[in-house]
């Protein structure tokens, strides 16, 4: 968006202060917070745990920005891919990664004998479509499509046909997805 590319993103494209700076984020049809994946067998349920142990992160995520504000005394080991990262956990190069929580649901589900064991952690974040800043034209025309779309239960619908299969029981739809822009 930024080099003129490409009008919108439409993403799993979380919310924060410091992309506001360089987007305009229409509204959310989304909310995560932060997931922990650990091995079954070393699993971590508690922020606790991570004390003196290495949590694997992504570079430019919420969750690095959360842990090194948050939690100092976590060690953190940073990957510029998110497929890095994961594959960093899978050789036990750390004891947990995190990032959303519906990014380590679906990839625990894929992974045998790795397991969330923290689900939310921290305060909620919102996904939203983006477009270049200043293009209030596109970013209104979103913004009423997605309250349209929220009248229609359209978010719940997608979500059931499309993320449900992936997530299973491990998820439910009134926890991640967001009718018509607004968060409950």
């Amino acid at each position: 968006m930024i080099s003129n590319k490409v009008d919108i993103t439409l993403a799993n494209f979380t919310v924060t202060e410091e992309r506001k700076k360089q987007v305009d984020f229409a509204l959310p049809y989304m909310k995560v917070s932060l997931g922990v994946v650990s091995p079954k067998t070393a699993l971590i349920t508690d922020v606790k745990q991570l004390e003196g142990k290495t949590l694997i992160v992504t570079k430019g995520t919420t969750a690095e920005t959360y842990f090194e504000k948050n939690h100092p005394e976590v060690k953190l080991q940073k990957y510029d891919q998110y497929s890095d990262a994961y594959q960093a956990l899978l050789d036990g190069r750390g004891d947990a990664f995190s990032t959303d929580n519906t990014e380590v649901l679906a990839w625990a589900i894929e992974n045998k004998g790795f397991e969330v064991g923290i689900t939310s952690l921290g305060d909620p974040d919102t996904i939203a479509p983006a477009v270049q800043k200043g293009n209030t034209e596109l970013l209104n025309y979103i913004n009423e499509e997605i309250e349209k779309l929220g009248k229609e239960n359209f978010f719940h619908q997608a979500y059931e046909k499309t993320l449900h299969p992936t997530y299973g029981d491990a998820a439910k739809a009134d926890d991640l997805v967001v009718e018509g822009g607004k968060v409950d």
